[in-house]
């Protein structure tokens, strides 16, 4: 098939803010295409979220046109060539063909020549889906196949593979993010440069990392790239090494820790990075726990503490995400154990007066993976969390009461009943909570002061009370 017969095989729908900036580029004698990632996401059928036009305008022409004619132009890297123009109040990045010289840094060019022809351009990127341009005018730009790419679900680099890698090492992130994302293969040569190439990644900066990490984590086929690429995942977060191939010797379990951790993961909502996160790191720990009884049955006494502790290493050395998603994701897996089974409502009010619903919500989403992820014959709890489910729905529903400031009596109350002001009245509350979420007495002012009647004379007496009662 030839160019032009390839080129009349694909359209591109482009906005009407970038084709302002296009005609207004080749009005002017210039030639100017979309590019890269709003191309192949158009090809796939997906709506582009931005698009790059690349052209052979040189950065001050192209300053200086748009400039002139009422737009206001961002010198966003003239030095490699990208000028941003607002059109219609939207950013729209315009980049010269260009030649990239060596990558001494393992991240930018140390030059770039500027091109005139569209085809050095192209033979500078990643991979060929990347690779591809479109005009209304000219047609549908391919020289490396990445449109056959696309077709066969593959991803393969634009030339050298190795060279590619050698230029940003941040490439072999990235096609795995992409096999996570889009659900491609890696071509043969491009997945073996990736193995081979691996120790460039720790020189990459930890916030480049964890942009390409989580959004691999949060693709359609996530386990299947961390069960293939395992080593490059443990290149990046070396404390998940251990769990590879350790074998639990549990009924319940009827993998090692590391394939039930990616059935966990495939088991947790794909637009959910907290739970993700969670699932991937709650079992981080069980490997420096692991004993074996008289029978060689195998137990991981403690390791959801051992795994919040090796999370907050993640958090700290490896990961940069936000201090809420790695506060969050922590207190998850330290959670991850904490009974909810068998259901019932007094358990569950305890869990919801203890976490809120948002994290107990995540936390039964978190037990419900984790059942996924065990051998078959432990399914059935399955059953048992929808049904923890349906209370907590009833809870929600009702505004059950969840905090001290969710009582009908409050401190000064308790101080009308004569409770002196300072931590009595604090263990009263807690202990008229606790009752509260057990059931034992009901959240009306009548029950709850007629209550603290009888458990003030404990607070002047100094006598112990019991931890049902909240005085701890």
């Amino acid at each position: 098939m030839t160019e032009t017969e390839k080129a009349a095989q694909h359209t591109i729908p482009i906005p009407d803010n970038v084709l302002c900036v296009m005609k207004k580029l080749r009005n002017s004698g210039y030639e100017s295409f979309v590019v890269g990632g709003c191309v192949r996401d158009a090809l796939l059928g997906k709506t582009p979220k931005d698009y790059d036009i690349t052209t052979n305008a040189l950065p001050l022409q192209v300053k200086t046109l748009f400039a002139q004619n009422g737009f206001r132009v961002i010198e966003t890297g003239l030095r490699h060539g990208t000028v941003t123009v607002l059109s219609n109040g939207t950013p729209v990045e315009v980049t010269t063909y260009r030649i990239d010289g060596a990558y001494s840094d393992g991240r930018h060019p140390d030059s770039v020549t500027f091109s005139d022809g569209i085809a050095d351009d192209l033979s500078r990127r990643d991979f060929t889906i990347n690779a591809m341009a479109y005009s209304p005018d000219a047609g549908f730009v391919d020289l490396f196949g990445g449109a056959e790419d696309l077709k066969n679900k593959r991803i393969c680099c634009v030339g050298n593979p190795q060279k590619r890698f050698e230029e940003d090492a941040l490439r072999m992130l990235r096609a795995l993010r992409f096999s996570s994302v889009l659900g491609f293969a890696i071509a043969p040569e491009t997945s073996d440069q990736i193995h081979r190439q691996k120790h460039l990644l720790e020189h990459l900066a930890k916030e480049r990392i964890t942009a390409e990490f989580l959004g691999l984590l949060c693709g359609q086929n996530a386990s299947g790239v961390m069960r293939e690429y395992r080593d490059i995942i443990a290149e990046i977060l070396p404390p998940i090494a251990p769990m590879f191939g350790f074998a639990q010797h549990n009924l319940h379990h009827d993998a090692d820790v590391w394939e039930h951790t990616l059935r966990v993961v495939d088991a947790v909502p794909s637009d959910d990075i907290v739970l993700r996160l969670a699932a991937l790191l709650h079992d981080v720990g069980k490997p420096h726990c692991f004993t074996a009884d008289a029978d060689g049955v195998g137990h991981f006494y403690g390791h959801p503490a051992i795994s919040a502790d090796i999370c907050e290493q993640i958090f700290s050395r490896y990961l940069r995400t936000d201090k809420k998603t790695a506060s969050r994701v922590t207190l998850l897996v330290k959670s991850h154990d904490e009974p909810l089974l068998p259901p019932s409502r007094r358990i569950l009010h305890r869990r919801l007066t203890k976490y809120g619903e948002e994290v107990l919500r995540q936390l039964l989403a978190l037990h419900r993976a984790d059942v996924i992820g065990q051998a078959p014959a432990y399914r059935g709890r399955l059953d048992e969390l929808d049904e923890a489910e349906r209370i907590l729905d009833t809870l929600v529903q009702e505004n059950a009461c969840m905090r001290i400031g969710d009582l009908a009596l409050n401190g000064r109350d308790l101080q009308n009943m004569g409770v002196a002001p300072g931590p009595p009245i604090g263990a009263l509350l807690r202990a008229l909570l606790s009752e509260v979420c057990d059931g034992v007495t009901p959240n009306t002012p009548d029950a709850l002061r007629a209550r603290a009647a009888q458990l003030i004379p404990r607070l002047t007496t100094g006598q112990q009370t019991s931890a049902k009662d909240g005085f701890q």
